[in-house]
């Protein structure tokens, strides 16, 4: 039976807020003040695994732990300051302090969803704090409200600020990189459609761990004594190595000098070979095993204060390589822009073809002061729409600032992944109307939504607010999803709705990363949860939730009619075989799609546009490589190997047998005919399951199932490869003349230490 459809109104927000168990209420926020290091650090709290088992995945527990001492300020809580300190307390630092000396305005609800119209008037800093401590109450949260002083700043590991003009950045930066040790320093402004990052993390600071990704290893085959020695390795998988790595060798019979633990630089790598730059004519001849691994030298780079990078800013990191001129065109507008609020003190006013006009102005005179290195022509239309958008602060773009920025702040805390360096610009010029605006169209309504409206017109929200949309699934990304559709306005008219499904419920571990869920909506439903914060972000958003998975199983709920309705479709989901069949449905009935995913520390999207773009499933990744079985069960040599194996044991003994068992018990009779009909070898195997878990491994007592699981440990880890080593000796030759134990795993001391 199919779950029954629900809907969320309006007066389900309170009703749920009501009862809902509270945690404790956060101290009220005080100004920062020091704290001794070590006090601080006897309060840090132990990493919940439950809680942070992705983080652990990706970071690791020696970057958890960095991570969770560390002390940041953010600066400027308008929609980027917003997110990037949400992003840092869910990822767990010790303590956020958030500076702001503004008051909460109508322009800041449709950028950050902390904040809502019962907060205009008050300090933007003060009035996140509550909503953003129940994110995660094992982080310090704290406010400063009055101005900042440069002192203040050696309280933090890293600093954030996303509204200072330049003058002040740059004392504060200059302070930042001569401090001992150096404070991580961090610029970022969204400012319409355009946005910008600036780091300096020291005069020299050292990355650990440059990508994230384990050390590449390799099976040695043989090594010859030559100069330059050449390294074979077998060939059932490729080498991941480049010219110029370091490795080290293990294990190796023979030549046993090159077991000394010493980084060795190599050349020459092919997918199954490389030459060492050693001399190995003197070393014993090569016999057998070894393992070859990739060592990763930390990595030492050297920031340039913000007044040296402004003059000289070196290579930008590219976002769009068919706009190879753009980032030195918008670090001009920047600066521009930043002149122009220095004198004018205010932003320019959208639409005004003047205020246009002075930026330019300042921007073509800074840029005749580069000398050399000046542009040649400078695109005065596009810093028209910069000086237009430049007082809004958009929700897409200040929450995908606020993933970059967050994760750098992780880095500069942790130094796992290469950082940002160091300038970063990034424009979505394209997502405006293709209709020239008008300076009516750009007027503020007085609405929420006035940010909005003077970057892309009163038509264009109106359209927004109108919209059909369906989003399919809400976890981490259906999360994200879900609060910026509320604070653009999409589906927040009479005429328009947002349906959102997922057939999920609620754990402990979506906590961290899943942020419209608190811990009293663990086991409760994922799509209802999410749409009811959603609402509470914006009331008048018009949104129905429902548990049903998306399938050809749910099409007479998900029917042609419904398909028809929409204006476009977004996925939110973990796995291909959902996106295939959404994908197949916005083909037939020529839907927008915009994909995405995330996998650890990287992500995808793609946006598919009926007739003008290429559908999801028009490409496919390549088929990962599968490993024979018979490899997998007596010969396993690779970590991949080892989780195949395990998780074909664990299914055989804890999931198809016990499901067969119940499927004898429900029908016996029933069972066993269908059995006789088959007479396979499939058949009499799933019989053998039965018996062995009825009969001869029947548990009755806990006892049982200790002995049990006992026995299966000793055939598993001792009787099997005693079997396999009295089966193939370790002398034992294949018909291609190598040893059938030649893999290090399954020879020497480790044979007999299993």
């Amino acid at each position: 039976m199919l779950p029954q459809k629900r809907g969320v109104d309006a007066g389900e927000v309170q009703d749920l807020h009501n009862k809902a168990p509270r945690p404790a209420a956060p101290a009220p926020a005080q100004d920062h003040h020091k704290e001794d290091p070590a006090h601080m650090a006897a309060r840090a709290p132990e990493i919940d695994e439950d809680l942070h088992s992705r983080q652990l995945a990706v970071y690791g527990r020696e970057t958890m732990k960095r991570l969770f001492g560390s002390n940041v300020l953010v600066s400027g809580l308008q929609g980027l300051g917003a997110e990037i300190a949400k992003n840092l307390v869910l990822a767990g630092v010790k303590s956020v302090t958030l500076h702001d000396d503004g008051k909460v305005d109508l322009w800041d609800l449709s950028s950050n969803f902390f904040l809502s119209e019962k907060d205009i008037g008050l300090n933007r800093a003060q009035a996140c704090v509550p909503k953003l401590q129940e994110l995660n109450n094992a982080v310090i949260i704290s406010t400063i409200t009055g101005d900042l002083t440069k002192e203040q700043l050696s309280n933090f590991q890293a600093v954030v600020f996303t509204d200072i003009s330049i003058e002040k950045a740059v004392e504060f930066d200059d302070y930042c990189h001569s401090h001992q040790p150096p404070i991580a320093f961090i610029k970022s402004e969204v400012r319409g459609l355009f946005g910008s990052v600036f780091c300096d993390f020291g005069p020299e600071f050292t990355v650990l761990d440059v990508d994230g990704e384990e050390p590449h290893t390799g099976i040695v085959a043989s090594i010859s004594n030559d100069n330059p020695a050449l390294v074979s390795c077998v060939d059932d998988e490729r080498l991941e190595f480049q010219d110029g790595d370091l490795v080290i060798f293990s294990e190796v019979h023979g030549m046993t000098e090159l077991n000394d633990g010493k980084p060795r630089k190599i050349k020459s790598a092919r997918p199954y070979s490389f030459t060492l730059e050693e001399d190995t004519t003197s070393y014993g001849t090569y016999i057998r095993g070894g393992i070859v691994t990739q060592v990763k030298p930390p990595k030492v780079l050297k920031f340039k204060t913000l007044k040296e990078a402004i003059k000289e800013p070196g290579e930008f990191l590219m976002s769009d390589f068919s706009k190879f001129d753009r980032p030195l065109l918008l670090h001009l507008a920047f600066q521009a822009l930043d002149k122009f609020r220095t004198e004018l003190l205010r932003f320019p006013i959208a639409g005004s073809a003047e205020d246009a006009q002075k930026l330019i102005d300042f921007a073509i005179s800074i840029n005749e002061s580069l000398g050399e290195s000046k542009l040649e022509e400078i695109d005065k239309k596009l810093l028209q729409h910069f000086a237009s958008g430049s007082r809004a602060i958009l929700n897409p773009m200040a929450a995908m600032f606020g993933g970059i920025v967050g994760q750098e702040v992780v880095k500069a805390c942790s130094g796992k992944f290469h950082p940002l360096y160091q300038f970063f610009y990034f424009d979505s010029v394209e997502s405006l109307p293709i209709e020239p605006l008008e300076a009516s169209d750009l007027k503020p309504e007085n609405s929420r939504y006035d940010a909005q409206i003077s970057v892309f017109g009163t038509k264009l929200q109106k359209k927004l607010e109108q919209s059909k949309i369906f989003m399919v699934g809400s976890g981490a990304l259906g999360c994200e999803f879900l609060k910026n559709l509320a604070l653009m306005g999409i589906s927040c008219s009479e005429n328009g709705k947002l349906t959102v499904t997922d057939d999920d419920v609620i754990e402990k571990s979506n906590l961290s990363r899943q942020f419209l869920f608190r811990d009293w909506n663990i086991g409760q439903p994922k799509s209802t949860v999410a749409a009811t914060a959603a609402m509470a972000i914006n009331p008048k958003l018009h949104v129905e939730a429902l548990q049903n998975r998306a399938s050809p199983e749910t099409e007479n709920v998900f029917n042609d009619a419904f398909w028809e309705s929409l204006d476009a479709v977004v996925n939110a989901l973990d796995n291909v075989t959902a996106r295939m069949y959404i994908d197949s449905r916005c083909v037939y009935f020529q839907k927008p799609l915009l994909e995405s995913g995330t996998l650890g520390a990287k992500c995808n999207t793609q946006m598919v546009i009926p007739h003008l773009t290429e559908n999801y499933g028009a490409s496919r990744d390549p088929p990962e490589k599968q490993a024979p079985m018979c490899t997998v069960h007596s010969f396993p040599h690779n970590i991949d190997h080892c989780l195949t194996w395990a998780r074909s044991e664990f299914e055989g003994l804890l999931e198809k047998t016990p499901t067969e068992v119940n499927v004898f018990l429900s029908n016996p009779s029933g069972y066993a005919t269908a059995a006789r009909t088959a007479g396979d070898a499939q058949a009499r195997d799933q019989l053998e399951r039965v018996i062995e878990c009825l009969d001869r491994d029947k548990c009755d007592t806990f006892q049982d199932c200790i002995t049990w699981a006992r026995l299966k440990f000793e055939d598993y880890f001792a009787n099997r490869v005693k079997q396999l080593t009295f089966t193939f000796p370790e002398d034992a030759m294949t018909s291609s003349g190598r040893r059938h134990l030649e893999y290090p795993y399954l020879i020497g001391p480790k044979t007999q230490r299993s």
